[in-house]
């Protein structure tokens, strides 16, 4: 009997993590629990590793595999992949066993091409979604797959944007979408020499490829580095049916924690986007809302949320770092895990989980690092303070110095280009000792509330800003407080407080 390479959602649960990566685990867990996941399957952390044994190629015998559980995908969705008229589309994400945020890729709406887009146009009587799907696809394969930067394609939207003298992406017509797809696949036959790709099954390996290799890029190989994990687990990929967060203005898509991650507070913290896809909530194009918010927008589904959210805080016995998507008032959840956290917060969740009798004494001192006991007992940053920090703009030298008196701190600092998202150059050590470079995020930082929000108030400007994400005092890393706003003053001074 042939290995097993593939495993449906309904086939795994949260005890395979080391087979089915941390993401795979938690969908198959998600599933088994009755929660609306979207139907998909995992292709396991194995075929990766055999896939760098076997020179940076996908076995004939995995491919087989893949074809037999997108057949099996098909029959549940009642969808036929890389069909004109009735067509599965797909997400294909990565998923490691250890979390990873920020540092692998994800390719949205798989399998599309111009006459499916032309067909899901008439169907759904909604060609702007279908043209929007499709500018977002190519940019998205274009970069992740074929490593064409995301500046090339925001240039094009940025100019189009202008030329209607519209605000935000949503602004734009089907017809403006339809321009700009025309112009994504001009552009990547100018920088790749050949055209973009229309077959279904070409673009579905194409894509697996690429997030085996995004196991092995820059950033995921300093974050494994910097937290222990070894090159030799690889990560899992996750295919899965898509749920359209950007289907019409009763759809939309969120991340949020089941507790604050800065404070410890038992409170929903996170942010949504309504008539978007996931990577917009990141990217900074626009600002999203507070997810209490949610409650006036969509209250059906934000009840469901909290239900769900409780649900998995109890089921897990820990905060829980989520993200969701919300298609036509049908709320989908697309990720769970054990949220990051401040080491104050740390201290606070596991012991009210202790109060709430969730976990016991001993579970909740296995809960809590050593290093975030030992980063308590040094100062901290009072988030009701105000720090200022003159940071140079674009191409200038980066000079410290008017940290005048702080000669004990090192700030952590990286750098976001024009597009979003993050040049690996390293960062800049000016007179203080072993700067770092750092990535989108560090065991101590909480992932993607600050990541976020740090990124939307740089990127937005479309120019290359640095961003403080903490200081580094006598040696222990402090993270700046979740409620941080970063903003830039009159003077050129990041303000943080």
């Amino acid at each position: 009997m042939s290995k097993k390479y593939c495993y449906l959602f309904t086939e795994g649960n949260a005890n395979m993590r080391e087979l089915l990566g941390g993401k795979g685990a938690n969908l198959a867990e998600m599933a088994g629990l009755g929660l609306p996941v979207p139907q998909g399957f995992t292709i396991t952390t194995e075929a990766c590793t055999r896939y760098y044994d076997d020179g940076k190629q996908i076995a004939p015998d995995i491919q087989e595999q893949v074809m037999e559980y997108i057949d099996k995908l098909e029959k549940s969705a009642g969808k036929k992949f890389g069909d004109k008229k009735n067509p599965l589309l797909v997400s294909v994400r990565s998923g490691a066993r250890a979390s990873m945020p920020g540092m692998m890729d994800t390719i949205l709406n798989l399998g599309l091409n111009e006459t499916v887009v032309e067909s899901l146009a008439k169907q759904t009587k909604n060609p702007r979604w279908a043209w929007d799907c499709y500018r977002r696809f190519i940019q998205m394969f274009s970069d992740v797959v074929m490593e064409v930067g995301k500046k090339y394609f925001e240039k094009l939207i940025d100019d189009m944007k202008a030329k209607k003298r519209v605000k935000n992406d949503v602004d734009l017509t089907a017809s403006d979408l339809k321009t700009l797809a025309s112009q994504f696949k001009a552009e990547y036959k100018a920088k790749i020499g050949k055209d973009f790709p229309t077959d279904a099954k070409e673009q579905l390996f194409e894509a697996i490829k690429a997030v085996f290799r995004s196991w092995d890029n820059p950033r995921a190989n300093i974050y494994r580095r910097d937290n222990d994990i070894p090159y030799s687990w690889g990560t899992a990929v996750n295919v899965q049916m898509m749920a359209f967060g950007n289907l019409n203005n009763q759809s939309g898509t969120g991340v949020a924690f089941t507790r604050d991650p800065a404070s410890g507070e038992k409170k929903l913290m996170g942010e949504f986007l309504m008539n978007a896809q996931g990577e917009d909530v990141v990217a900074g194009v626009r600002t999203p809302m507070p997810i209490a918010k949610m409650a006036e927008v969509m209250p059906e589904a934000f009840k469901q949320f909290q239900k769900i959210c409780a649900t998995l805080e109890k089921h897990y016995r820990d905060m829980q770092d989520m993200e969701f998507t919300i298609e036509n008032k049908k709320l989908y959840m697309l990720q769970t895990r054990n949220g990051k956290r401040t080491a104050r917060a740390a201290l606070k969740i596991a012991c009210d989980l202790v109060d709430e009798g969730m976990i016991d004494e001993k579970k909740a001192g296995s809960m809590i690092e050593p290093r975030a006991l030992d980063a308590l007992l040094h100062p901290q940053f009072s988030a009701e303070a105000e720090h200022r920090v003159f940071i140079p703009q674009r191409e200038q030298a980066l000079r410290l110095t008017d940290l005048r008196g702080l000669t004990e701190l090192t700030l952590r600092v990286y750098l976001v280009k024009a597009d979003g998202s993050l040049d690996l150059n390293p960062a800049y050590a000016a007179d203080f000792k072993k700067l770092k470079p750092l990535l989108t995020a560090l065991p101590e930082l909480t992932h993607n509330a600050i990541a976020i929000r740090e990124k939307r108030a740089f990127s937005a400007s479309r120019h290359r800003h640095v961003v403080i994400y903490g200081v580094v005092c006598h040696g222990l890393y402090q993270c700046l407080p979740f409620a941080t706003t970063i903003r830039t003053s009159p003077h050129n001074n990041f303000v943080y407080s």
